[in-house]
């Protein structure tokens, strides 16, 4: 009998309690709770509660975070992703300005805030959020017009798919001093005027992030002229190939991630020609497209362009190349002729199809 009771739970140190709670998730957590008065207590160790992911929970209501940020919530929290009622029924309001000013009071070591489908337009400014704030991601979020006027100590900001940021919001960015990296996805409102008029304050920026951006707003952005200081650059978008060249110029550059676009492999020679500081390529769902005529040496599933990589390898010997989920296709052009006949109206019917240039596409794909 000493020996069963040795094996349940109940006789396992706090330590290893807590080691297997941390795989739960915070909904699980607070669950076990209610299983007796030590798990009530030990639940609310912060150790299981660092790195906090409510987005999820679903059904989340303000009720429940009050809950969460009351009871369990406290100075060990780093990281906070929360879901919000933007796609939800229940619409209303879920971050309020005292349940913010609750966390800024009782989390004061938060790093990062990871918010979606959250609607903030209720709140004043970002100044509302926790000061040790760092990094701050809003995917598919609704901000009021001056959301970001105030200056935060933010270093990382990332945008994804926010309808309602601006020139405006961009150009309340440029006071943000101590910003060093920005991510622009899927932004419908920024113009290529809003980012050429913001060129010179961002330029402390270290890594930028652009995708589905026009190759106008690309070289707004100074790319064409040259950006010192910035070590990281990803670009993505069906746009990417027009503006691949202004990349050059780039002298800082140290990594280069392209990503969902077609691309030409001379191209992409001439573009990395002067990068002689760079350590990382990537190339992430890249459709390389080429002629049959261009094309030298043909490539298998494990190596679509295996030309590319030696080539890369020789311009840049220090430079690690990665090919992920890649994949080419060849252009065939083949010449069509037809026998004339002597009745006028076969001789006009060849005659429009007698030089018509039909192209085979032939794809091979890569996992890296």
């Amino acid at each position: 009998m000493a020996a069963l009771r040795c094996g349940t739970l109940e006789y396992l140190p706090e330590n290893v309690l807590i080691d297997i709670l941390s795989y739960l998730n915070a909904r699980e957590v607070v669950r076990n709770s209610r299983v007796c008065r030590r798990w009530k207590q030990l639940v609310k160790d912060q150790r299981l509660w660092r790195v906090v992911d409510l987005s999820t929970w679903k059904g989340l209501t303000s009720r429940a975070l009050w809950v969460l940020l009351r009871q369990y919530l406290g100075p060990g929290l780093r990281c906070l992703r929360l879901r919000g009622l933007l796609l939800s029924a229940r619409r209303g309001a879920f971050l309020t300005e005292s349940w913010l000013q609750t966390l800024r009071s009782k989390c004061p070591r938060l790093r990062r805030l990871c918010l979606q489908h959250t609607d903030l337009r209720g709140l004043r400014s970002c100044s509302l959020l926790p000061p040790s704030l760092q990094e701050l991601e809003l995917r598919s979020c609704e901000v009021p017009a001056g959301f970001f006027a105030q200056e935060p100590e933010i270093e990382a900001l990332v945008l994804d798919t926010v309808p309602s940021f601006s020139d405006q919001h961009l150009r309340s960015l440029c006071s943000w001093r101590r910003l060093r990296r920005l991510e622009l996805r899927d932004l419908i409102r920024v113009s290529a005027g809003g980012l050429g008029g913001c060129v010179q304050t961002l330029g402390r920026l270290t890594h930028l992030e652009l995708e589905n951006r026009s190759w106008t707003q690309m070289l707004a952005l100074g790319l064409g002229r040259g950006w010192p200081g910035l070590d990281t650059l990803r670009l993505g978008g069906n746009e990417v190939s027009p503006g691949l060249l202004s990349v050059s110029r780039l002298q800082d550059l140290r990594w280069l991630h392209l990503c969902k676009c077609r691309l030409k492999q001379k191209m992409v020679l001439r573009c990395c020609r002067s990068l002689s500081r760079l350590r990382l390529l990537e190339f992430s769902e890249v459709e390389f497209v080429e002629d049959e005529d261009d094309l030298r040496e043909d490539g298998d599933e494990d190596d679509p362009v295996p030309g590319l990589r030696r080539s890369l390898h020789s311009l840049l010997p220090d430079c690690r190349v990665c090919f992920i989920r890649c994949s080419l296709t060849v252009h065939r052009l083949r010449l069509n002729t037809h026998t004339h006949t002597h009745t006028h109206a076969h001789f006009t019917s060849h005659n429009m199809t007698s030089a018509v240039k039909q192209s085979a596409s032939v794809s091979r794909f890569q996992t890296v």
